[in-house]
């Protein structure tokens, strides 16, 4: 198997993980995070899949910081809440950022092994989304650890603007 077929492997595996996740999570933020990164994962399958056939792909400017602020604000009374998380949750949220480090991992040695710009400009553009990726998992994870302290520390001025 070479490295593109690796990475439509990873990213297959992480759709149904995430969606199988978000099924699960009781925590309705959470639940929209690992929906919003399935979008991201379905993405760049596509991208992979275009060139695997030799196709060309359009990496769309497109910011998974980004889209997940805006899923945020839109929760802004739930996050207040003081949340008592699942093991569950923190277990799926967990696994979720190994997945995501692991996939960082991974995109850095096929980019330093890349035959064509094509594949470089493709690994180049999952190593930096999976590193969005793992700060939000790891953000939310955080959030639902300890949320008066993460609130207090990390995010007080997106949630007050």
């Amino acid at each position: 198997m070479n490295a593109l077929d690796i990475s439509k492997k990873m990213e297959t595996d992480a759709i149904k993980f995430y969606m199988e996740a978000a099924q699960k999570m009781s925590y309705t933020a959470g639940k929209k995070l690992f929906l919003s990164i399935t979008e991201d994962e379905r993405r760049h399958l596509e991208m992979i899949t275009l060139l695997i056939r030799g196709m060309n792909f359009t990496a769309q400017d497109v910011s998974p910081m980004q889209n997940v602020k805006t899923v945020f604000e839109s929760l802004k009374d739930e996050m207040m809440k003081k949340v008592a998380a699942s093991k569950d949750d923190l277990e799926a949220l967990k696994i979720a950022m190994e997945m995501e480090r692991e996939g960082k991992k991974f995109y850095e040695q096929s980019l330093s092994a890349a035959k064509t710009e094509k594949e470089k400009a493709l690994f180049k553009r999952l190593i930096e989304e999976e590193s969005q990726h793992y700060a939000m998992f790891e953000n939310t994870y955080s959030h639902l650890s300890d949320t008066g302290n993460w609130y207090l520390w990390e995010e007080r001025g997106v949630i007050e603007g």
